[in-house]
């Protein structure tokens, strides 16, 4: 691929505005032009509507243009790229088509089960690189996922027919010292392979990557998306210990009578343990972690969805793109990632529809009340008996 020298426009990280060469919008994923059966898996994944970036990104990522998407994290841009990679891939077509690079393998794999959920009525095959086997499964994938190391250590022996090729979350991978891995990556691609960067921030390591592989690219840059904490009301719990976290989880749920509740924990264990003890109540209960195979994984959410159970145990896995509508979200255990804390408990992807926010305080964690409080120029009250009025406001 020849070097292109392009204008990008750099959005000050204080600045609220839009900016870009491109401003048209789509307001509704009906009038996408997208396939029958990727509308399909897109409503049954629980998008009810675009999120801001989305309305502006998905119609021109479409056109097969190289595409620059600028916005903050959680606001949809993953999504975006799997819309797009499932609306041009050629099912009939036994080839490798699509290469998408993340800086962590969890975040690949999370955009693999995304990929599948919304993929679900396509016959579309993919892999996970670290996840599944090897790279030998691309004589029967059409889309690759990994980071560029696992990549690098896994080339398939055919890249002739790759049409796409997707930068996820390229600002971090890049501080991760990725650059050199992504260039060896690149001279790997045909010459006209579309190219979509999605990033959150665009430093300068960035710019040099558009400049040296992307073709006069659409920049889509939007700063402040719908992934805020402003007009959520959001609830502490003092447990004091962690051993009465239960208790406290029990009287909380009895209180709120039938209201779905969404529980946020840090590890895979916790999550399992938490679940074996609901279920002793006994309340009805799924969990979901990266442990699980997929079909499992889908079955939880399905149920959750359905209201078949009422309620969801789960790492921060779920906490990207999860549809929520009007539940209880409970940090039983406070993430020590002040991201993680704005994607369970903001609009996290729901584009809308907002949950009601609690969080377990111990004494070991409760200074981090005020971290997150300044963090997010935001305020969490402690919880007041008549909580339930503010899910309605919610």
């Amino acid at each position: 691929m020849t070097d292109t020298k392009v204008t990008i426009s750099v959005v000050d990280s204080s600045s609220s505005s839009k900016e870009g060469n491109y401003d048209e919008v789509v307001e509704s994923f009906d009038d996408m032009e997208l396939k029958e059966e990727l509308l399909r898996g897109i409503y049954g994944f629980g998008f009810e509507k675009p999120s801001a970036i989305q309305k502006s990104a998905v119609a021109p990522c479409t056109t097969g243009k190289d595409v620059t998407i600028q916005s903050q994290a959680g606001s949809g841009k993953t999504v975006i790229s799997l819309i797009d990679i499932l609306q041009g891939i050629d099912c009939e077509d036994a080839h490798l088509q699509v290469i998408l690079l993340a800086p962590q393998r969890g975040m690949a794999q999370r955009a693999h089960e995304q990929l599948k959920s919304l993929g679900r009525n396509l016959n579309v095959n993919a892999t996970c690189l670290g996840f599944d086997t090897t790279a030998e499964n691309d004589k029967i994938s059409h889309v690759l996922m990994g980071t560029p190391k696992d990549f690098l250590s896994n080339i398939p022996s055919d890249t002739s027919r790759i049409k796409m090729f997707v930068l996820d979350e390229a600002d971090e991978m890049l501080s991760k010292g990725f650059k050199d891995q992504i260039y060896e990556v690149f001279r790997s691609m045909p010459q006209d392979v579309q190219v979509v960067l999605l990033s959150a921030t665009m430093p300068s390591e960035v710019l040099d990557v558009t400049n040296r592989f992307m073709r006069d690219p659409i920049r889509i840059l939007v700063k402040k998306d719908e992934l805020t904490l402003e007009g959520i009301r959001q609830f502490y719990i003092n447990v004091q210990k962690d051993e009465w976290k239960f208790n406290c989880l029990c009287d909380l749920l009895k209180t709120s009578r039938e209201t779905q509740a969404l529980i946020f924990c840090n590890t895979r264990r916790r999550v399992t343990q938490l679940t074996e003890q609901l279920m002793s109540i006994p309340i009805k209960v799924s969990c979901f972690h990266g442990n699980m195979e997929h079909n499992e994984r889908e079955d939880m959410v399905k149920d959750f969805n359905s209201r078949n159970t009422r309620v969801l145990v789960t790492t921060d896995l779920m906490a990207r793109g999860m549809n929520i509508r009007k539940s209880l979200i409970i940090n039983y255990d406070v993430s020590g990632n002040m991201e993680n804390y704005m994607l369970r408990n903001g609009r996290q992807g729901n584009f809308g529809s907002k949950g009601l926010p609690i969080s377990f305080f111990t004494e070991n964690d409760i200074s981090d009340l005020k971290k997150i409080e300044n963090h997010y120029s935001t305020r969490i009250e402690e919880m007041p008996e008549s909580f339930l009025e503010y899910l309605d406001e919610n």
